[in-house]
């Protein structure tokens, strides 16, 4: 039986996304936990696209185990029209067994987003994600502003969840209040999950 971890599970198509996943498994991992980074596959206009099986790079594709037996869940998109991009969401729309057992009820989870605009969508990317781990029982972690960093990031960051500012031709790198936040995000995550862990094994009281 492996050892407790947070599985970072996200759809990255130009790297900045990835690039926080990074960050937040850091964050775990200074947390206390293990970080297992996950991606999802693209699709195309009609359905899942026929790829290899494992990706040329990059994090492997997450599998229906590696949610299932996850301490915590951090879920990161970049920002369609103010939503989660489509493969990520063809691959949630496709846990209903996880939902129908509520393997995933009780756990913590998050989310993370990158915009090309700095008003384009952030907000309601981070919680767009957050419905459908609120349908299936997790616990909604975000950060609080005793993170000094929230309050004095000039690009991405929110009490919803950790972002990013890429601009309009996805070069602008990840900043310093930005990478601060990502890894107290996934460092939250991570001590919340231990801590439900622990309250678990202890019984009521």
């Amino acid at each position: 039986m492996s050892a407790p971890y947070v599985l970072v599970l996200y759809y990255s198509r130009h790297g900045a996304t990835a690039k926080m996943a990074r960050l937040i498994a850091e964050g775990v991992e200074r947390g206390g936990m293990e970080a297992r980074l996950r991606t999802v596959p693209p699709v195309s206009a009609d359905n899942r696209q026929s790829i290899p099986e494992i990706p040329e790079s990059g994090a492997m594709y997450c599998s229906e185990d590696d949610l299932r037996n996850c301490a915590g869940l951090v879920l990161g998109s970049p920002t369609r029209f103010g939503n989660m991009a489509a493969p990520l969401k063809y691959f949630v729309d496709g846990t209903s067994s996880l939902w129908l057992s509520g393997a995933l009820a009780g756990k913590p989870a998050a989310a993370f987003t990158s915009t090309a605009s700095l008003h384009g969508g952030q907000e309601t990317t981070l919680l767009s994600m957050q419905l459908p781990l609120l349908h299936h029982g997790m616990l909604i972690v975000g950060l609080p502003y005793t993170e000094t960093a929230l309050t004095e990031t000039r690009g991405g960051g929110t009490p919803y969840g950790a972002s990013h500012h890429a601009g309009a031709d996805g070069s602008r790198k990840v900043d310093e209040h930005e990478a601060t936040l990502c890894q107290a995000l996934g460092r939250r995550v991570a001590v919340i999950a231990q801590q439900l862990a622990a309250g678990a094994a202890n019984g009521p009281q």
